[in-house]
């Protein structure tokens, strides 16, 4: 709708909301968590399948080493047998312990395969389910939701949230528990080797841990403003792009870019730092590894001298302390990942937690036996509590009648539409329908019986005929046919290449603005509601087309109760009843000739109209 929006919230130059910053408070990490792991509860027996193959697979590999082992050691023997004239070498032997540490990890491999292949589709199913419930959420919002917040902002949270919950969700739930059960039967194997030497390997966990601990303490607010600054800039992007004609014609091409370059620095000042801690564990980690290896490896040629060990349990350990390092290593970008999954999973939980319009009905009524009596009683209303806008508000339109609203901006006019489709619900008084308060009835029962037509009109990438289809879904050809021939549509669709089957480009910029109009008008009278609203419906477009379109919609109000909302007066002399509103109060109301007669304020409105195009 055109009229403004009386949110009462600061907007910028191109319409952007309220931002983000970085000092915004920072969210709950493991009530998140909690969250999405209630959210995958559907999916438990598959994450159990999952667990099982995870925890199956890396056992197998883990027990990998002490088999080749078991290997270097015979191979040692035997040469040693050898060199002193006692034996030789077994190879049938070694042959054995190969083929059966070979098949080990074919079945490793499988088992492997098979938890990734179950985990990849519980994170699509995860984020599908995601996207689906936020495509159903956006359908029972409340109206101040999107007029307070900018288009990329929202979308933001469908795209770039649930792709990052998805990619992050795949890899970080693997790598936890592959690292888990890695660290753990690693350190059961090494334990067998030799306990000196395990002990040895664990000084590295404190200082590990401690690293860890302090890239999570540092890092989260930086992936937190990371996806909300990328929202941010998907918005913007998003506006201008759409007002690319405003930004030229306006020439504020360098204020747009400007304002982009500075929330484009905050995105890479937020990116910068939290790939940067993510980047820095890896090297930090392999350093302190390779630290706790030198260690070992001094420790274990000690105990080889000595006798204690055998060689393939000096090389399974090797083997086995570098394993241990790596689900160390692993777990700490695990954690990063954790970050990422959590400042996703928010953004998007908090979207899935908004307030929804109240969609209960106290009673059921068949809106094909209603008619359209119209009445406000003592309307008061305001979009903030504190500041009302609309403070008595009373008018009664009898079912049929073709109702003009007429004021200055800013008046009232469109909040008394939003009003009566139950968008915003009056803070006193009531609409009523019928003789039935509007607020009785469901939300969504109410809206079948409005029919619209906008300034800004809303078409969609598909042909002619599905567009106006829109209206009715089941209409059938012929009546879609038999809906734009009402709304003079009809013949020029004929001229078309492709006729009804054209196809209308994403920005319907194959159709002039008037063709637009007059095909939702086409859409409105296949639709065949019981009330229509017209919100400026003729504003956008030149005289000649105004008269077209005006045979349309007289075609479309005929036998209909209307509401016209129209700053060219001479569009709604012959409406039935004129509504003249002025700062939220309806002040005169009438006739076209009642009110020029009574000469106040429509008079005065309607003379200046006409003064002002007899001097162009």
């Amino acid at each position: 709708m055109s009229e403004e929006r009386r949110d009462v919230r600061p907007r910028g130059p191109m319409g952007h909301g309220r931002r983000m910053g970085a000092g915004e408070k920072a969210k709950d990490f493991r009530g998140t968590l909690k969250k999405l792991i209630r959210y995958m509860d559907k999916y438990k027996i598959r994450l159990l399948i999952m667990l099982l193959f995870a925890v199956a697979g890396t056992v197998f590999s883990i027990i990998g080493p002490k088999i080749l082992g078991r290997a270097t050691t015979e191979l040692f023997n035997g040469l040693v047998a050898k060199v002193s004239g006692t034996g030789g070498i077994d190879f049938e032997k070694i042959t054995r312990i190969l083929l059966g540490l070979l098949g080990l990890y074919l079945v490793s491999a499988c088992f492997t395969f098979i938890q990734g292949f179950v985990m990849t589709g519980i994170s699509n199913d995860v984020t599908y389910s995601m996207r689906r419930d936020i495509s159903g959420k956006i359908h029972r919002m409340p109206m101040r939701y999107f007029e307070s917040r900018t288009h990329g902002e929202t979308l933001s949270r469908v795209t770039n949230d649930v792709d990052t919950l998805q990619q992050s969700l795949n890899q970080s739930v693997t790598q936890l528990i592959t690292s888990v059960t890695t660290l753990v039967g690693v350190l059961i194997m090494m334990l067998s080797i030799n306990i000196w030497m395990t002990l040895c390997a664990l000084l590295i966990l404190p200082v590990s841990m401690g690293i860890i601990g302090t890239v999570m303490k540092h890092s989260q607010k930086y992936f937190r403003g990371q996806q909300q600054y990328l929202g941010e800039v998907n918005g913007q992007i998003e506006e201008i792009y759409a007002g690319q004609d405003i930004v030229k014609a306006f020439n504020k091409e360098e204020d747009v870019v400007a304002a982009f370059e500075e929330t484009n620095q905050k995105l890479y000042g937020s990116a910068w730092r939290s790939q940067f801690f993510s980047g820095i564990m890896m090297p930090v980690m392999q350093f302190v590894g390779n630290i706790g290896y030198v260690m070992v490896a001094l420790l274990g040629g000690y105990f080889t001298i000595k006798k204690t060990i055998q060689v393939g349990d000096i090389q399974s350990f090797f083997q086995y302390i570098r394993n241990f390092t790596q689900p160390v290593t692993q777990l700490a970008q695990v954690t990063n990942m954790l970050q990422s999954t959590a400042a996703a999973a928010e953004r998007v939980f908090e979207f899935l937690d908004e307030e929804e319009e109240d969609q209960s009905a106290k009673e059921t009524v068949d809106i094909a036996k209603m008619n359209g009596n119209v009445e406000f009683e003592h309307v008061g209303f305001g979009y903030d509590p504190e500041k009302i806008i609309i403070r008595d508000f009373s008018a009664k339109v009898k079912d049929g009648q073709k109702v003009a609203i007429v004021g200055p901006t800013g008046a009232g006019k469109t909040t008394m539409v939003k009003l009566l489709m139950r968008f915003y619900d009056v803070n006193k008084g009531a609409v009523k329908i019928d003789g039935r308060d509007i607020r009785d009835l469901g939300r969504g029962q109410l809206r079948e019986m409005f029919g619209m037509v906008l300034q800004d009109t809303w078409l969609f990438n598909d042909t002619i005929m599905e567009n106006i289809r829109y209206g009715r879904l089941d209409a059938t050809d012929e009546e879609v046919i038999a809906a734009a021939k009402a709304a003079h549509i009809h013949n020029y669709i004929m001229t078309q290449p492709g006729g009804y089957q054209m196809v209308l480009n994403e920005e319907t910029s194959n159709v002039s603005q008037g063709q637009k109009q007059l095909l939702t008008i086409a859409r409105a009278i296949l639709a065949d509601n019981k009330i229509l609203i017209l919100d400026e419906a003729t504003s956008s477009v030149d005289t000649r087309t105004e008269v077209q379109i005006q045979k349309a919609m007289d075609n479309l109000m005929e036998g209909r109760t209307s509401f016209v909302i129209a700053h060219r007066l001479s569009t709604i002399r012959d409406a039935d009843l004129i509504l003249v509103m002025k700062d939220g109060d309806i002040i005169e109301q009438g006739s076209h000739g009642e009110l020029m007669a009574a000469g106040g304020f429509y008079a005065g409105l309607y003379n200046s109209q006409f003064e002002r195009a007899e001097a162009v």
